[in-house]
């Protein structure tokens, strides 16, 4: 992992350094750029997505189809290449979770101004170490205030310094209509963090936020306003997992919900992590395991097109997945007997552990022309056949240990 703070060095020590027209910014405030970036640790933004055309914007800056990109990459293997921070670590709110809410003290609290982070984003950008900005922020004061200065920041960024990178920019509880739209006719993506399933679990974490009217509203208020060259990556939401003693049925119960209803284009999980100064201090830190299981199961829904019903087998008694592949365990409760890959449907195929679209498409355009008889011959087709020979046959021979469920 490339450190914060190496990358601000760097950028500092390279700030006379000129990569087009540009301005001399100064050296940049480690302290300050330390404290609101690691404000956002918790925050995902695994992926991007843009659909900018790239001829409109001859002679720009920042434009990510044409730059080259120097990338970091956190411990978990996720590729970083933005600029992750907040705005300003105060806070008006009193998540329980949160180490930036007002049920925490002693925190030094930091703010940027619009042109501040402006020209930190620039200069990170020139010294070539990110490609794009994730904002988030506290809520200091009021969401109306707060969100004004960030979109003036972005606006400052885009139509004064013309640049063209990718921009995250998460939308407060709260915020307006007209806010919401201003943030997205600048910005790539927008996400607004729905935290908890439910009311009645957001009431445990939060007493200053309204789950209906601060969250479930804004996001509708997004979806209604996304159109044309608007928001060309969509909106997401992110879940805090485990911190209100939720079950994983219950979560995956409002995904679907955000799917459907909210046309949310991705959902994230942040498993609970006690931080010490907050209320929930003492309790159980998540495992890292329930956050990729959550993964998974959203995996399978969103890519591999399980319906309800089906998911419905991954869940135990208490509504919780445990730590085992969820797609094994749907596929133990659902499939009756063996499945030859010369007979089955793309979807059946896509219902064995070790198949996924690309080896079940490879295998359907295969038997269109031969027979299918070795398990070398699905290995070369990109089957993880030590998972799936579980649950298939091939010229009448099938894994014994098939018996533990066929009666």
């Amino acid at each position: 992992m490339v450190a914060l703070d190496k990358i601000i060095r760097l950028a500092n020590e390279g700030q006379f350094d000129s990569s087009g027209p540009g301005i001399y910014e100064g050296p940049i405030d480690l302290g300050k750029v330390k404290i609101l970036g690691e404000g956002t640790k918790h925050d995902t933004c695994a992926s991007t997505a843009s659909k900018r055309k790239v001829g409109e914007f001859d002679g720009r800056i920042g434009d990510v189809m044409r730059s080259g990109i120097c990338h970091a990459f956190a411990p978990d293997g996720r590729c970083v290449s933005l600029f992750k921070t907040l705005y300003t670590n105060a806070c008006q709110h009193n998540c329980a979770y949160c180490p930036n809410s007002t049920a925490c003290s002693g925190s030094k609290i930091v703010s940027y101004t619009p042109e501040e982070l402006a020209r930190i984003t620039l200069q990170l950008y020139r010294a070539n170490t990110v490609e794009g900005l994730f904002l988030s922020s506290g809520v200091a004061g009021d969401e109306t205030k707060m969100m004004e200065q960030m979109i003036e920041a972005i606006d400052m960024l885009r139509n004064k310094y013309h640049f063209m990178g990718y921009i995250h920019l998460k939308i407060l509880p709260g915020t307006s209509r007209e806010h919401i739209k201003q943030a997205m006719e600048l910005v790539d993506r927008v996400s607004l963090n729905v935290e908890c399933p439910s009311k009645s679990h957001l009431q445990e974490l939060s007493t200053t936020k309204d789950y209906e009217v601060d969250i479930l509203r804004r996001q509708k208020y997004i979806r209604d306003l996304v159109s044309g060259e608007r928001l060309p990556a969509g909106q997401t939401t992110q879940f805090v997992v485990g911190a209100a003693g939720e079950t994983d049925r219950e979560i995956f119960t409002r995904m679907l919900y955000e799917y459907n209803v909210l046309d949310v284009k991705r959902q994230y999980f942040s498993r609970f992590i006690a931080v010490d100064g907050t209320p929930l201090a003492r309790q159980a830190t998540q495992p890292r395991w329930r956050e990729n299981r959550l993964y998974q199961v959203d995996w399978l829904h969103r890519v591999y097109g399980y319906r309800r019903k089906e998911m419905e087998h991954a869940f135990g008694e208490s509504g919780l997945l445990g730590n085992r592949d969820p797609k094994w365990t749907i596929a133990v409760n659902t499939i009756d007997g063996p499945i030859d890959p010369n007979d089955a449907s793309e979807e059946e195929l896509l219902r064995i552990p070790g198949i996924g679209p690309k080896s079940a498409n490879r295998i359907v355009n295969l038997r269109n022309t031969r027979k299918i008889t070795r398990n070398a011959e699905l290995k070369a087709l990109g089957v993880r056949v030590g998972h799936a020979r579980t649950f298939l046959t091939l010229n009448g021979w099938h894994d014994s240990t098939l018996k533990r469920w066929m009666g």
